[in-house]
């Protein structure tokens, strides 16, 4: 009989990534959860996992192995079962650190990129038969699983800073053990676990120092942030960015159809292309060619590889046109800074009006991260708050008053609570050459399907 393995919070995106491949390796899969959201429970359908909603002892069978996700607290009754009759446990870092970190082990990490840096680079590494072990928490068209092990010497994992579990608060990123860090860009986040800037930027210091002497680290040099943790480095570090820099990546041409741009090293000049939006694509890129670069594959199979790579599903992803013309992209920029980096390229590539429907994550709606809305949204012509997706978190507050946050320093905001009135305005107002962006964790309740309808 196979093995049974039961994930509590499966439809966290790095949780059913590794559901998805522990069914692969011949192992019965169940899974519980709060709620189920597209892409994720859709993914997990098709993958014929079986889950279901709410904390269900009498459903969980008797499992050899529990993975245990943050959304179990300690009164989690399945948790309880779990401790209670002693099953063999772990956290999703332990369970990624156990069985798919290699001797060379390659972490990217930072508030924002690492997921697309990292399902990039595992594809291209992929692509020129190198093979890695990966995980990544999204689902790309590129890749048919988000985490696996094709059998080389590298693993490429997305080093989350978030805790590891409800009772371990430390960074999930320090179980994977990097001899390779590729930082893309760091601004303080996750409010409910670092209450301070300086509490956030300390644990990536310390996942700098870790990278030993004979490893590497490759960072984007224009974050003033990753400038003050870089002292830490005891490896080597090859820096990128738009000027004073290792690698300068420049001539960036946006269009509605993608981005291009150049990279240049010591007097050598690449030429790039990718179909996916936004200046952040070349950054990210540019951080990722680097590394391959590093790891001794030559430049033209990296290119070819990039171009053909087609992203994240949820990273500034286009769902469609509205009947008025209007293109709506969805994306899971859950934090000011997040929001701000979208709604700054939009910007720059649609001569209309941008409006943006945001709902932050559970740590970007305590007061601690109250100011860093200040002036995030400027570049949204509109910026409405939809009823908010319940989470039971003290301090954590409603539609209303963050909408009464945001406009301090923004003049269009409002708070919309009823869905089929938020749908009904999207589908009159926004133009042609006007682009609608759904910002936030969850899956907006269908209503991005309905606007397109």
């Amino acid at each position: 009989m196979n093995k049974h393995i039961h994930f509590i919070g499966i439809c966290g995106v790095g949780m059913s990534a590794l559901a998805i491949l522990w069914q692969k390796k011949g192992w019965k899969v169940t899974g519980s959860d709060v709620g189920f959201y597209p892409p994720v429970s859709t993914h997990l359908t098709e993958h014929q996992i079986s889950y279901y909603p709410g904390w269900h002892v009498e459903k969980m069978g008797t499992p050899d192995l529990v993975v245990v996700g943050n959304v179990a607290g300690s009164n989690n009754p399945e948790l309880q079962h779990v401790l209670q009759n002693k099953i063999p446990h772990v956290s999703y870092p332990e369970l990624i650190a156990q069985n798919l970190i290699k001797e060379k082990s390659i972490v990217c990490a930072g508030t924002y990129g690492k997921t697309t840096t990292t399902a990039m680079l595992a594809f291209v590494l992929k692509e020129v038969n190198l093979d890695p072990a990966y995980m990544f928490g999204g689902i790309s068209a590129s890749l048919p699983l988000s985490a696996d092990d094709l059998g080389g010497d590298y693993s490429v994992i997305e080093g989350d800073e978030y805790k590891t579990s409800r009772d371990d608060l430390k960074a999930k990123f320090f179980s994977y053990r990097p001899t390779h860090l590729l930082l893309t860009g760091i601004k303080w986040d996750h409010a409910d676990v670092y209450p301070t800037e300086e509490s956030y930027l300390e644990a990536f210091k310390k996942l700098v120092a870790m990278v030993p002497k004979d490893g590497l680290i490759v960072a984007n040099i224009d974050e003033e942030n990753i400038k003050k943790i870089i002292p830490a480095a005891k490896a080597p570090v090859i820096t990128y960015g738009y000027r004073h820099s290792n690698y300068i990546y420049d001539d960036i041409y946006q269009t509605k159809n993608g981005v291009e741009f150049t990279i240049e090293n010591f007097g050598k000049a690449y030429n790039l292309s990718s179909s996916k939006l936004g200046d952040f694509t070349a950054k990210n890129i540019c951080g990722v060619f680097i590394m391959a670069t590093e790891l001794g594959v030559e430049p033209t199979r990296i290119i070819e590889a990039i171009k053909k790579f087609q992203g994240i599903k949820r990273r500034l992803e286009k769902r469609g046109t509205t009947v008025n013309g209007a293109d709506i992209y969805d994306d899971i920029a859950h934090s000011p800074a997040k929001a701000e980096a979208i709604l700054n390229n939009l910007k720059n590539i649609y001569p209309g009006k941008i409006y943006t429907i945001f709902e932050p994550n559970t740590g970007n709606r305590q007061s601690e991260a109250f100011p860093e809305y200040d002036n995030h949204f400027s570049n949204a012509d509109e910026v409405l708050i939809p009823r908010l997706t319940t989470v039971k978190t003290p301090g954590s507050v409603d539609g209303q008053k963050l909408t009464e946050i945001i406009s301090k320093t923004h003049s269009h905001a409002r708070y919309i609570e009823n869905d089929d009135d938020l749908v009904n305005y999207l589908k009159t107002a926004p133009l042609s050459n006007d682009a609608i962006v759904f910002m936030g964790s969850h899956s907006f309740r269908g209503m991005i399907e309905s606007v397109l309808k």
